[in-house]
């Protein structure tokens, strides 16, 4: 009986505590447009006393918007969900993010977490290899795309253009049996990086390309619908962004903020990101049909403060393999 008082008791404690959020909270946010609804339409219904007021663009343009406001000294939103933890370790050195280390992160790999709390990854969107089913070799490693069968018959994203491509350039370059010389390789087998994903997928969907680097949920939705493309794991692992979330330090709204945070990096928080068919960071969370568990997958080694410190120096680096 004093059991089951006490967890009567918390019980109401956390509904009081839900029900005492409130007030406006101000979202900005690089999910596509359905995705960002469907995330905030789920917070509200938890916490219907929130309204949320929400801005979704890429995550460059946004990030130009807030330096912006920054610049004019009025930062407009309380919590931001972007692309990738390199941006959040810029605003984290810069003194922007408010650390929450109250958040529950015990059941996630520590490596996907700010060890202060400034931000939290969400979910984990994948970069490895994408081939055409016509294709003769099926690659299992970066360095098969090295190999004769694969020459001039390479699509890739532009780390100038993509920030996942820019993250899977820093952990590739990174290792110690890849580095800037598997770079070198791909320029010399005609790889010419340009856009985003979205047109590497089709380049090797089509068969205008055989071979190329791509984020996973492109291929491995589009296989289901009977696209002719699959997607590798490479043995030597694969990079993520982790759409981490964060609060501002100048967040008008701390309460609401921290709710918010606290609903993504939930169990629900994280079923919600598999049902939008993405693989979630929480490794009680079943992944969409056509990823493998997330033990199954091996991450390429990533120091996002590193990434920053080196990520001019990096881009340079690759202009002057690719031409600018």
């Amino acid at each position: 009986m004093r059991f089951a008082l006490t967890a009567l008791a918390a019980a109401l404690l956390s509904t009081s505590a839900m029900a005492e959020v409130s007030g406006k909270l101000v979202l900005y946010t690089s999910q596509p447009n359905a995705d960002a609804q469907q995330t905030v339409d789920a917070f509200q219904a938890k916490y219907p006393e929130v309204e949320v007021e929400w801005i979704r663009d890429g995550t460059t343009k946004v990030m130009a918007k807030l330096r912006a406001e920054f610049a004019a000294g009025a930062p407009q939103p309380d919590v931001l969900l972007i692309a990738d933890m390199v941006t959040m370790e810029g605003l984290e050195a810069e003194g922007r993010l408010m650390a929450y280390p109250e958040a529950d992160t015990s059941a996630y790999d520590p490596a996907l977490m700010d060890a202060e709390g400034h931000y939290f990854s969400t979910k984990l969107i994948t970069t490895g290899i994408v081939y055409n089913t016509g294709a003769e070799m099926v690659p299992t490693s970066y360095a098969d795309l090295l190999k004769e069968a694969a020459k001039d018959k390479l699509a890739m994203p532009s780390p100038l253009t993509s920030g996942a491509a820019t993250i899977h350039m820093a952990a590739i370059t990174a290792h110690p049996d890849l580095g800037w010389d598997f770079y070198e390789g791909l320029a010399a087998q005609g790889a010419i990086p340009e856009g985003g994903n979205g047109g590497t997928y089709k380049a090797v969907a089509g068969g205008e390309k055989l071979y190329g680097f791509v984020v996973d949920f492109l291929p491995i939705r589009n296989k289901l619908d009977g696209a002719p493309v699959e997607f590798v794991f490479p043995e030597e692992g694969v990079s993520a962004v982790t759409e981490p979330v964060a609060i501002l330090s100048t967040a008008q709204n701390p309460d609401a903020a921290k709710a918010f945070v606290d609903f993504l990096i939930s169990e629900e928080g994280q079923q919600l990101a598999a049902d939008m068919g993405y693989l979630p960071a929480h490794p009680a969370i079943t992944p969409p049909e056509g990823f493998p568990a997330l033990n199954d997958i091996k991450l390429l080694d990533f120091d996002p403060a590193k990434a920053l410190e080196n990520d001019q120096a990096n881009k340079m680096k690759f202009t002057e393999i690719f031409g600018g």
